[in-house]
């Protein structure tokens, strides 16, 4: 869509000097798949348009990365904090946080939990003991660290895989650092309406999620758009992660460009061609 004459102005301040962008924040969100007869289907939250950030929008599970998401003694089973700061090319600590805070968001906004032991995860969370625990984790009365202590359970990061890196455009008053993460959903668990920033969720399959937004049904900003066009093009959530297990993420940053007299922002290398037939 073609960016409105106002904003352009506003983003060349920035790009030229004269305005200084807000810091951003890092943050994790999490793709959250699971099979149908078309491939994958996606799990979206619409936000409350009261949000000051992305209100309306319907986005992945994830929020800001906590203080406690840094710890460095959570339990931990799959791929160590080394191996994840060189898929998600961050230091090892801003790596735990950022895999801890992906898993945390996600329990939080959606009920599933990618924990277990090192040898099986966690089925039904659906108890009313799981969700005085996931309502005080949301309240920041719990750490992960000790919500898993407690539980006897390790955080599994073999269930989740990297697939991409946002950062906010400089001319955004709220701007965030988020790592884009893919899972399956776990057998035995289900997804729960528990968000407070949410007024609905819901499981799409993944061309019909897009479908949706180019008909303007739901609303999507670009990451999200993107990500769920470049999903539907690896079928199944098995497949989907396999793809995720090749790649090393690069943060990416949209800016404003001009395109035929109009002006618009850019994508990420590749992503002409997912848009190409829309």
């Amino acid at each position: 869509m073609p960016l409105p004459a106002s904003l352009v102005e506003h983003a060349r301040a920035y790009a030229e000097g004269s305005a200084t962008p807000a810091e951003p924040r890092d943050a994790a969100t999490v793709v959250l798949l699971r099979p149908d007869d078309r491939g994958s289907s996606v799990y979206l939250l619409r936000r409350q348009t009261s949000m000051a950030f992305a209100g309306g929008m319907c986005v992945f599970p994830g929020g800001g990365v906590d203080p406690r998401d840094f710890d460095h003694a959570v339990a931990w089973a799959g791929p160590d904090p080394a191996e994840w700061a060189r898929r998600l090319d961050v230091d090892e600590r801003r790596a735990r946080a950022l895999v801890c805070a992906a898993v945390r968001e996600t329990f939080e906004e959606s009920g599933v939990l990618l924990a277990g032991t090192a040898d099986e995860v966690v089925g039904d969370t659906t108890g009313e003991d799981w969700e005085a625990d996931r309502v005080a984790l949301e309240a920041r009365e719990l750490s992960l660290t000790d919500f898993l202590d407690r539980r006897g359970l390790v955080l599994r990061s073999d269930l989740l895989g990297a697939w991409a890196a946002w950062l906010t455009p400089e001319f955004e008053p709220r701007r965030y650092r988020t790592w884009f993460f893919v899972a399956a959903l776990p057998e035995g668990q289900v997804t729960r309406d528990v968000s407070t920033e949410s007024s609905s969720v819901m499981w799409l399959p993944v061309p019909d999620a897009t479908a949706r937004a180019d008909a303007g049904e739901v609303f999507m900003m670009p990451p999200t758009y993107l990500t769920c066009l470049d999903v539907d093009r690896h079928g199944s959530p098995r497949d989907v992660l396999a793809e995720a297990a090749t790649r090393e993420v690069t943060m990416f940053m949209p800016e404003v460009v001009s395109v035929d007299g109009g002006h618009f922002l850019s994508m990420p290398p590749g992503s002409e061609a997912l848009v190409a037939d829309r």
